[in-house]
């Protein structure tokens, strides 16, 4: 079975004092909930990746799950990378001003507590927000922390 492929996208801005900073969202759900780091993720979603544009899959996935559109702006490709689970995450990076802010994520449903047979719905993401880079190695879940060094080569050369 080939792994399953997400396509990402992480908005990133320079202050004036040349820090970057990028937009991390944190995950919804009673599992997240009272997780903070650890508990963030780049806004990404599933793709059939050979009939889709990875690209056009990163800016819905991002407006899908932050409730604003995705930033205008060329995107920078940061590669592939595999998530522990066997996921592939297929990210892009974009400039974007540090005004964006969160609105609404979709949701999905969940039975919860387990086995309660009560089914409740809950966003992808609850809330969305700017880190620095070196906090954002903490905020984000450990598998995707590899992006934040593709995006500072990126930025490097």
């Amino acid at each position: 079975m080939p792994a399953r492929t997400s396509a990402a996208l992480l908005a990133f801005t320079l202050t004036d004092s040349g820090e970057v900073r990028v937009f991390l969202g944190h995950m919804g759900g009673p599992f997240w909930e009272s997780k903070d780091d650890g508990g963030w993720s780049i806004p990404k979603g599933e793709y059939d990746a050979p009939a889709e544009d990875p690209m056009e899959a990163a800016r819905r996935e991002f407006a899908e799950e932050i409730g604003v559109p995705a930033p205008d702006g060329d995107l920078i490709d940061l590669g592939v990378h595999r998530q522990p689970s066997g996921k592939q995450i297929r990210c892009f990076a974009v400039a974007a001003p540090e005004s964006m802010r969160y609105v609404a994520s979709n949701e999905f449903t969940l039975e919860w507590p387990r086995n309660s047979g009560i089914v409740r719905r809950y966003p992808e993401i609850d809330r969305a927000d700017w880190f620095p880079l070196a906090e954002a190695r903490h905020k984000l879940v450990s598998g995707q922390v590899p992006i934040l060094d593709a995006l500072t080569d990126v930025l490097q050369s």
